[in-house]
């Protein structure tokens, strides 16, 4: 079912009316250096110029730092398009990035478990 926030973008029978590289002009590679799990963040400079409804989308979510694969999740976007709009907003100003903090010890038993304890309250 299209969610109402969707508009024209998905239709419940046919899915996504608009292919995904429509999305980012046909670009597939971002022009700034985005992990999945880079935050990203507002920095509240509105954009010169339009660039299109999916970036007025990404600042709406990056309200607060948000993951490059979350906002990916939201926009129902291929991760790589979703990259190319967040490099966009990055290259004029609007969106602010940092690289992801990668734990030292990342098969710490004790992250690992908390992980884990977090999928199965989850699902």
């Amino acid at each position: 079912m299209a969610l109402p926030q969707d508009g024209p973008w998905l239709d419940d029978a046919a899915g996504r009316l608009v292919r995904p590289y429509t999305v980012s002009g046909g670009r597939t590679r971002p022009t700034t250096a985005l992990d999945l799990m880079s935050l990203v963040m507002s920095t509240g400079t509105q954009p010169l110029g339009y660039l299109g409804p999916e970036h007025s989308d990404v600042l709406g979510l990056c309200e607060a730092p948000t993951s490059v694969a979350e906002v990916a999740g939201q926009l129902r976007l291929p991760a790589v398009v979703t990259k190319v709009l967040l490099s966009d907003l990055v290259d004029c100003g609007a969106l602010t990035t940092r690289a992801p903090d990668y734990f030292h010890h990342p098969t710490d038993r004790s992250l690992l478990e908390a992980v884990l304890d977090g999928l199965r309250r989850r699902f």
